[in-house]
Formats: C-alpha cells, structure tokens, sequence
C-alpha cells in the first residue's frame, strides 16, 4: 500500500502532517507543534505514533515532543546542528544522511538560513518533502539564525527536487505572501491567477498547502531570484542571486 499523509491544522497557523506508512504501521509525525492537535490526528485515522521528525529547534515545532514522547514511546530525529535544542531527541541527522521509514527511505537536506540547523525531510518513493519552515507557499521563513546567502543556497536545494514533487511547510501563510509576490512581480500571470486562487480558498476558510516544487518555480518569488524577468523587475540584472534574493527577503521583512 502506497504511503498515507494526513494534514492538519494546529496553533493559530501552524499545520502538523502525519505520515503513515501501512504496511509496517508506522508513523510519523512532521514536527509537534501542539500536542492535543497531534493526539487527535492521531486518534481521527486510528494511528499510534511511533516517530518525529523534527525540522528545527523553534518552540512551535517542538513543542509536543516530550509529552509526545512520554506517552507514546515514539522515536524523536531531528537535525545534528540543533541536537542540544531538540526536546527528547533519540537520532542526530543531517546533509546527505538517509534513514528507514518502514519500506520507505526518507533523505535529509541541510536547509540552513531560518535557523543555523534546519533540515528537510525528502521521501522519494512518495514524492514529497517536508521543508519546515525554509519555505512556504510562495514564500520562504525569516533569516532568524543565518545569512541571505545561506537561505539563497537552501532554496537553491529544493529548487533542484524533482519535478511533480509535493511540498509540505509548517504554516499557513500563503495569502500574505501572495499579494507580497506580486509587487515584486506584477507581469507574472501565473502569479496573478494563483493569488486569485488562494483568496478563493481562504476566504471558505480551506488550506493552501500542500504545494508543489512545479508551482513554487512558476510564483515564489524567492525562490524565483535567480530569474533574469525577477532581476530585472528589481534593477538588480547584475546581481548575484543570493544578493536578489537578499533584498526580497528584507521587502517582505518590512512590509
């Protein structure tokens, strides 16, 4: 049986994803950012926990760990470069590191930038990664811990995912950075028909994510600036990509 993912909401705009592999009857949770929304997703498709897989150290994506822990047993990874600040962690991983998932191998990317340790979580055979808090449906997080180049060189990873490649992100935040991408470029139409679409959604209280990498190379614009029409639309034909990206991110700092 082919791999099962369950996406739910939790906090005020975080989402958590279950990911049940079963035939071996694992699963795992992407992050825990709250404890009573992982126990009911849990409870809702009649699944026990048996594995976190951390994505970085901040509080809304740790915070179920230990309770989580304690009362499931479950089995906490999470990244090498933050191990001190993840609660409960039992395995360190990190760039070029793969592990077993039931039937299923699951590969980790550095995505530094967000924070110094941030991984993400690429699973072949389903065709889906698992960024955190790197990017975002058309957006990508704040640089808290790293440099715009550093983030530059993340995004740059996931820009090279496959193709048809679905993308889960740790929060709601689409519409926001939809009407952001479009100042930054306003002649692109993909972008422009996207917007549309999320305000649709959003306005029946629907999520926008998951995404796809196909999708985020047409509208995210952070994603997009190594692009000549993006350089362009800034003045920046001659920049390096890091430095557009750099000054994208500082627009939507101060926006």
């Amino acid at each position: 049986m082919s791999l099962k993912i369950y996406q739910f909401p939790a906090r005020d705009d975080n989402y958590g994803v279950l990911v049940h592999d079963p035939d071996s009857g694992l699963t795992a949770s992407i992050d825990a950012p709250e404890t009573a929304a992982v126990k009911a997703a849990l409870a809702q498709n009649g699944w026990k926990l048996t594995h976190i897989f951390t994505t970085h150290h901040h509080q809304d994506h740790v915070e179920g760990n230990a309770a989580l822990k304690s009362e499931t047993g479950c089995r906490i990874i999470g990244p090498r470069g933050e191990a001190a600040k993840i609660p409960g962690l039992d395995d360190e991983v990190g760039e070029g590191d793969t592990f077993k998932f039931g039937n299923y191998e699951v590969e980790v990317l550095e995505t530094p930038g967000h924070t110094l340790g941030h991984i993400t979580y690429v699973i072949p055979q389903g065709k889906v990664a698992f960024v955190g808090d790197t990017m975002f449906a058309m957006g990508c997080g704040r640089v808290f811990e790293g440099t715009h180049e550093m983030m530059w060189n993340s995004l740059n990873k996931l820009r090279g995912l496959p193709a048809g490649t679905t993308i889960f992100a740790g929060h709601e935040y689409t519409l926001s950075n939809a009407r952001f991408a479009v100042t930054i470029e306003p002649d692109n139409a993909a972008l422009k028909e996207r917007l549309a679409k999320v305000e649709a959604l959003r306005a029946e209280g629907r999520p926008t994510l998951p995404t796809t990498i196909d999708k985020e190379l047409a509208t995210n614009s952070f994603l997009r600036a190594c692009e000549p029409e993006v350089k362009a639309a800034l003045g920046m034909q001659d920049a390096q990509d890091w430095q557009v990206f750099g000054e994208i991110r500082t627009r939507k700092d101060n926006a």
